[in-house]
């Protein structure tokens, strides 16, 4: 598909579609059986989980030009990009779970999956080369391979392969289209700890709001994001409902814990606001205030009940197949959380998906207020009885902290999450090559650069640096001159057998004009304060002959030692970045080059 002509949708969103990778009969069908079993087979994931704006949600979408009819959603996940990766896991899941399913995923950049793995991509995958070539097939990533030549594996680079053309290549040819080792394992480190790591993203605090919501909150903690982002996004018309607070008066306020995400909860504490006077609030809880001044009146279809929907039927017998139930008796108190919570989320899933014009997030609220019968008394009691609520400490990053996540998403950094203590103090004291600063810098120059950049020596990006005190010993000795051993030099030298001298005379004329033009250079440079801030391979400088007279004395201009001149300019600069981020570090970075703080800066 030409990129001009790819379908738009909102920004900070993800967009996903599931598709059979086989033929089958009645495809409609099939895929409205699919879909309820995979509402059933992640519904335990998600009925406890809060999204910033959007859930996750699937349909069914018809046969369309040459995309064929397959289940896809779009999911807006505003400032909470956890959101679009837990998406991500949950398509791998899916493909693992069921096994005649491949996914592609997409945001407003496009494959971000290629770019958490770029480093390790294929020479030929670029944005325009992956089109319909990217998938999530058994719960891995596989890439349709290029094919130069008939009877290859893949499709050619030059064309791009329709969407059946490509899943008829990767279902007949699973082994080949599988992604590389490195590839893979770049996409498993970012979800690493799913779906255990979805509990760390929440944050529990005691709020003091009204009864009403205290009572919302306890059927519904997920309305707490809508809420949320209307205040954090609020206007002066918004404002206006405040004053009165006709749905949830201030004389009602109570102390109660409140489930939020990492995200809403920062998104909070860093408003600065004022309530008005006169709506007897001293504290910002005005979000639910303009959901519901948002509402208008609901419609029958709104408060219809998820029964009569077609999909509801075969979605309960699914949760209770995969045991969602827990073994609770059908009408106690346990099995009617159960179930609100199931009703929440199918409705949030497929009828919110389907009808949009039908979900209003003020009329869940009002529904929710209305059907929910409380004792402000009893919310009383039960705020001596409130769980402990989480420390907010993870909104403090230590400068270590903050090196260590600028690391793990670093070019060649990836691998040290994973080392210990221990190994970190090594790294400080000196884990480093001055032979390899050099060495990396002379790959990054001679490396061959096109129109869309340099291009880092991917040598250097694969391979870690291993510590030779010996190496860095000698080379400290050679740079404070105490010994007279040499580094390899990038001399201009001109080394060329006496046979070449009858191949091109006018090559030679050439470089002797230009050696001799160099030669002069350096004698007018020598003397000034530009020459003497290179280091020379003999610092001994070399007289002329005694029975010359003395004003036809000249020294004789000794070779630079460019690898000393290079280590000595970098040490430099990093010393005067005093710890920032700077030209000489982010290029030594990007070569995977790591250098330790300066320990005398520190001590001095």
């Amino acid at each position: 598909m030409d990129v001009l002509k790819r379908p738009r949708f909102p920004e900070d969103s993800v967009q996903y579609h599931l598709f059979l990778v086989s033929e089958v009969e009645s495809v409609e069908d099939v895929l409205q059986k699919i879909l309820q079993e995979i509402l059933a087979e992640v519904a335990h994931l998600l009925v406890s989980y809060i999204w910033q704006h959007q859930p996750f949600s699937l349909r069914c979408l018809p046969e369309k030009e040459d995309v064929p009819a397959h289940l896809g959603g779009v999911t807006e996940f505003g400032d909470n990009v956890e959101d679009e990766w837990f998406i991500v896991y949950l398509l791998k899941h899916i493909t693992q779970t069921f096994h005649n399913l491949a996914a592609v995923v997409h945001d407003n950049d496009g494959q971000f999956l290629l770019i958490e793995a770029a480093e390790h991509l294929p020479k030929w995958l670029d944005p325009d080369s992956s089109e319909n070539r990217v998938f999530l097939y058994h719960g891995d990533l596989h890439i349709i391979p290029i094919s130069t030549r008939s009877g290859e594996v893949g499709w050619p680079k030059a064309s791009v392969p329709s969407v059946g053309q490509a899943l008829e290549v990767l279902h007949s040819q699973k082994n080949v289209c599988l992604a590389k080792h490195t590839i893979r394992s770049a996409l498993d480190r970012k979800l690493d700890g799913y779906p255990e790591k979805m509990q760390q993203n929440f944050h529990h605090a005691h709020c003091y709001v009204p009864a009403g919501i205290a009572a919302v909150l306890s059927r519904r903690p997920d309305l707490v994001a809508p809420a949320v982002s209307v205040f954090y996004l609020r206007d002066p018309v918004d404002l206006q409902a405040c004053r009165a607070f006709s749905t949830f008066p201030p004389d009602t306020r109570v102390m109660t814990s409140v489930k939020f995400t990492r995200c809403l909860y920062a998104q909070l504490l860093q408003q600065t606001f004022v309530p008005n006077r006169h709506s007897g609030f001293t504290l910002p809880a005005h979000g639910f205030e303009i959901l519901c001044s948002r509402s208008g009146q609901p419609s029958p279809e709104q408060g219809a009940s998820v029964g009569s929907e077609p999909l509801w039927r075969g979605f309960l017998e699914s949760l209770k197949k995969r045991g969602y139930f827990k073994n609770e008796l059908e009408g106690s108190s346990r099995y009617r959380e159960l179930m609100t919570s199931a009703e929440s989320f199918f409705r949030q899933s497929l009828i919110t998906n389907h009808r949009p014009d039908l979900h209003s997030p003020g009329d869940e609220v009002l529904k929710v207020l209305k059907s929910a019968t409380f004792s402000l008394e009893d919310l009383k009691i039960q705020e001596a009885q409130l769980p402990p609520e989480d420390s907010d400490s993870w909104l403090d990053i230590s400068p270590q902290e903050l090196e260590r996540l600028l690391q793990e998403t670093g070019r060649g950094m990836k691998n040290n999450a994973t080392h210990t203590k221990a190994k970190q103090e090594e790294e400080q004291e000196g884990g480093y090559s001055l032979i390899a600063v050099t060495q990396g810098m002379k790959s990054f120059i001679n490396a061959m650069s096109s129109h869309e950049g340099a291009e880092i020596p991917r040598s250097f990006l694969a391979e870690p640096f291993s510590f030779d005190p010996d190496a860095v010993t000698n080379a400290l000795d050679r740079l404070l001159g105490a010994k007279e051993d040499e580094l390899d030099s990038d001399d201009f030298e001109d080394d060329y057998d006496e046979d070449e001298h009858e191949q091109n005379a006018d090559s030679h004329e050439a470089l002797d004009d230009m050696r001799k033009y160099m030669d002069e250079m350096d004698q007018e440079l020598h003397g000034t304060n530009i020459g003497k801030s290179f280091t020379q391979k003999d610092k001994i400088s070399k007289r002329a002959d005694a029975s010359k007279s003395p004003e036809f004395v000249e020294e004789e201009i000794q070779p630079l030692d460019v690898d000393l001149n290079l280590v000595t300019n970098l040490l430099e600069s990093l010393s005067s970045q005093a710890g920032l981020a700077g030209p000489a570090s982010n290029l030594l970075q990007s070569l995977g080059l790591h250098i330790p703080p300066d320990a005398d800066s520190d001590q001095a």
